[in-house]
């Protein structure tokens, strides 16, 4: 991966090499952190801006919460480190990352008192499933490792511990020579991919995954927002394997994916095997929107100059 220059760590820029953890750090053990995926994008008209910097700041928070780990910073805060971060190696687009987690004292599953660590990490990263990808589409294969039950591991936080459930699944996939795999809940409904949400689209309407068994995406909510502020017919609504065979389109969301078209499943080529009209509505209107193009949705940006 690329390197920057500095890391936000525990309210201090440190240098990237220096940013380190004793190898007993808890979370390293057990999988005891929560993490945001944020994107900030140089904007057409000058200056940069962070796609919904609040909701992921909030979301972070939310996650601690769920697996009882209290983050020493408010959203003010978060929001100024990410931004701290981004402007000390001189970043006007890039992949944030933050993070909090259980650090150095006692061993064992109880947390203990151990302190609560937070770092912010910045990196320039382009498309995360292949720049062709999002006008092509990509191949997807549905996993044979399901989403953990929500009573399982907390499905709504966005926990460290919880994705050995994608790495599992993205391993699978991969090395039977898909993109990326979707995995379904215990009941045998579509849930989501290892690291996206998904929609399909089937008579010019659009359908995701209600927020049963899925972490609740921020870029899953802008596409609904944006998809019903177009005129679209958005449901939130469960359906099923064979549902997703016969779509007309279909296409993954999150941070790192943005909006990628999915070209097929199992071997069944959904709609005419790449991008469709829908998809690349949204797509087109979203880029829009993270590059400071459509002032209706300025409220989603949280501007900064380098």
């Amino acid at each position: 991966m690329k390197t920057t220059e500095f890391i936000w760590f525990d309210g201090k820029l440190v240098p990237w090499n220096e940013a380190q953890v004793h190898v007993l750090t808890h979370s390293l053990h057990y999988g005891s952190a929560v993490f945001e995926g944020i994107r900030a994008y140089a904007c057409t008209n000058g200056g940069s801006a962070v796609f919904r910097l609040k909701e992921h700041a909030q979301r972070l928070l939310n996650s601690g919460k769920i697996i009882g780990l209290t983050i020493p910073y408010t959203v003010e805060e978060l929001e100024k480190a990410i931004v701290d971060t981004l402007v000390a190696n001189h970043m006007p687009d890039a992949y944030i990352r933050p993070l909090s987690f259980v650090g150095y004292g006692e061993m064992g599953v109880y947390p203990g008192n151990n302190p609560v660590q937070t770092i912010v990490a910045a990196w320039p990263w382009g498309a995360y499933l292949g720049a062709e990808a999002l006008e092509k589409g990509i191949r997807v294969k549905t996993s044979s490792f399901a989403r953990s039950h929500v009573n399982t591991s907390m499905s709504k936080a966005k926990a460290a511990g919880n994705y050995i459930n994608s790495i599992l699944a993205k391993i699978e996939a991969k090395e039977d020579g898909y993109d990326e795999a979707v995995m379904l809940d215990t009941n045998g409904f579509v849930s989501e991919a290892t690291g996206e949400n998904i929609f399909i689209v089937r008579d010019g309407v659009i359908k995701t995954t209600p927020w049963t068994s899925i972490l609740g995406g921020i870029t899953r909510d802008s596409i609904i927002t944006l998809g019903r502020d177009l005129g679209y017919t958005v449901k939130e609504e469960q359906f099923t394997r064979d549902e997703f065979y016969i779509a007309d389109e279909a296409f993954f969301t999150g941070t790192a994916a943005e909006l990628t078209p999915i070209r097929e499943l199992d071997h069944r080529q959904i709609g005419e095997g790449h991008a469709g009209a829908v998809t690349k509505h949204l797509q087109k209107e979203f880029f829009r929107i993270v590059k400071g193009e459509n002032p209706a949705y300025e409220h989603w940006l949280h501007r900064y100059s380098i």
